[in-house]
């Protein structure tokens, strides 16, 4: 599909040369010619008053040129969080903090011993602390894993050996819904790593992967690599258990070299973007299912459509609105990039350009915040030249963002937010929740039952529904009696079970089935049951039985 641009090519041609003559008759006819340069101006860039120039970095000794992916994130404090590649005092990298007004605090600057040259970004853990990787640097020189107080604090937790472990890591972390860090590393593969410092290579993948893996809904992860693949283009890559699978092999008319990961849209799909490829070249934004069907969404054209952006580095974000918002480094009215957003059937709206003395070269992944504002980095353009940290308000809706995406009933989750001192009510997926409001930006609440759904916040200014369902984690702590014939009453018993779907004994379908409670569930066991575990399902997971259940005759 060919961008649907906002302003039709003829229109854009026409705004440019009315742009060149009113440059020129700026010259010689004062205030007529500004006036008309002023009135294309707000024409073509119609939401340039909602981009805020926060920060320009200055090098060295403070932080210089974030790269791909360089994803923010959001501390409990309601500040974000981020790296740069370059810049500090040694000009080994960042990391900063920086509030929504723009005041910003270099927090580490990276001395090799404690790794060099972040890349991938930072993710905020469940403990509070930021969290995040190094591609060079650490006793060894293959990367490291860090975290890092919100205070500044940096520790090293895990050095690459460029092993079996791989090394060279330049992929953002993200949590898992088990709790754990999953993250990539040179020369293709992906690993699990424990807040306490356990590192397991789960599984291979292509190549080595810039942008951040996503879990999707059915509990597998996704990523995509820059090349690898039967035409060395890029692949997309999906990982169950230890299982590696590619699902797409890039192929230049359907995209070549993606960079900036995938997200899951409001649809199941996931969604990405390539940097080159497609009917021009120039890159494209594609959608392809859970199960590997690829579809291209958007085109980027240089030639027709400048004005709509083109090339894209970095990854998309799911908006709290259900849509895609996104960023080129080429293109737009003045030359350097656009802000874009797409809904999920690809309708392609610009929203703003970039220009140089306020930002240029968005290779970085923007991340959207609480509040619904979009945060980013530029690897150039600002009073420097050095790359800047901008925000973007449009019109997201305001949201409640999960530190873990499941968890067990009674366990505590971590929410963020705005305007919690007022909080009056929460509820996971209708069922209220006690909660502990801690600031006005962060709280926890304790996992109700086994309701599987969106948790949803009550201030009073407005109610926050999560970005993400929470899965209430089922588990079976016991079942009784432990043996019986068929047509038999068992009685199960834990946690989580109140939004049961279906449950097997060794592995054939319980066809009766009674859910008491959250606590406890009956069933009758069924024809053709087979002497083997119970497995209990709800949307929130499975639960497997302690001990064998035995059928007699």
């Amino acid at each position: 599909m060919t961008i649907p641009s906002t302003i039709p090519s003829t229109f854009a041609t026409r705004n440019r040369q009315l742009f060149d003559r009113g440059s020129r008759a700026l010259a010689g006819k004062g205030i007529f010619g500004a006036l008309l340069v002023f009135l294309v101006l707000c024409t073509a860039n119609l939401s340039a008053q909602d981009y805020v120039d926060l920060f320009n970095f200055t090098g060295t000794p403070g932080g210089c040129c974030p790269q791909y992916s360089s994803v923010m994130a959001q501390g409990r404090d309601g500040n974000m969080y981020g790296i740069t590649t370059t810049g500090g005092t040694s000009n080994l990298g960042t990391i900063f903090k920086i509030t929504p007004a723009g005041t910003l605090t270099l927090l580490h600057s990276f001395d090799t011993t404690h790794g060099a040259t972040p890349i991938g970004g930072l993710t905020l853990g469940v403990d509070g602390n930021l969290y995040g990787t190094t591609e060079f640097g650490g006793t060894l020189g293959f990367g490291t894993i860090f975290k890092i107080t919100p205070a500044g604090v940096l520790t090293v937790l895990y050095n690459f050996t460029g092993t079996t472990d791989g090394g060279y890591p330049v992929a953002a972390l993200i949590i898992g819904t088990d709790g754990n860090f999953y993250g990539t590393s040179h020369p293709g593969i992906l690993f699990k790593f424990t807040s306490t410092g356990v590192f397991t290579a789960v599984a291979k993948i292509p190549s080595e992967s810039y942008g951040p893996l996503v879990q999707a809904r059915n509990g597998s992860f996704y990523g995509v690599t820059e090349f690898a693949g039967t035409n060395t283009l890029g692949t997309v890559f999906k990982v169950t258990g230890a299982t590696s699978t590619t699902l797409y092999n890039f192929d230049g008319p359907h995209g070549e070299f993606p960079i900036g990961g995938l997200v899951e849209g409001s649809d199941g799909n996931l969604y990405g973007t390539t940097s080159a490829g497609g009917s021009a070249n120039d890159g494209e934004i594609f959608r392809i299912t859970p199960s590997g069907t690829l579809t291209v969404m958007v085109n980027f054209d240089h030639v027709n459509q400048l004005l709509s952006g083109y090339q894209t580095f970095a990854g998309l974000i799911a908006g709290s609105d259900g849509n895609l918002y996104g960023a080129t480094i080429w293109g737009g009215f003045y030359g350097y990039g656009v802000i874009f957003e797409m809904t999920t059937s690809g309708a392609y709206t610009v929203l703003t350009s970039f220009d140089v003395n306020d930002g240029d070269g968005a290779y970085a992944t923007p991340v959207e915040a609480t509040s619904g504002s979009i945060f980013g980095l530029t690897s150039r353009g600002g009073t420097k030249l050095d790359g800047v940290v901008y925000r973007y308000d449009g019109s997201l809706p305001p949201f409640a963002l999960l530190t873990t995406s499941a968890g067990l009933v009674g366990s505590t989750v971590g929410i963020l937010g705005n305007g919690f001192s007022s909080a009056s009510n929460v509820e996971f997926n209708g069922t209220p929740a006690s909660f502990h409001v801690l600031s006005n930006t962060y709280m926890t609440a304790t996992v109700p039952s086994g309701e599987t759904g969106y948790v949803s916040v009550v201030t009073s200014s407005r109610t926050l529904l999560s970005n993400k369902i929470f899965k209430a984690t089922p588990k079976m702590t016991a079942f009784s009696p432990t043996s019986g014939k068929v047509g038999d009453t068992i009685t199960l018993s834990g946690t989580g079970f109140i939004q049961t779907t279906s449950i097997t004994v060794g592995g054939v379908k319980v066809t009766s089935f009674t859910v008491s409670s959250d606590l406890q569930v009956t069933i009758r066991v069924p024809t053709g049951a087979k002497t083997g575990k119970i497995v209990l399902t709800t949307p929130g997971g499975n639960a497997t039985g302690p001990g064998t259940f035995t059928v007699t005759h």
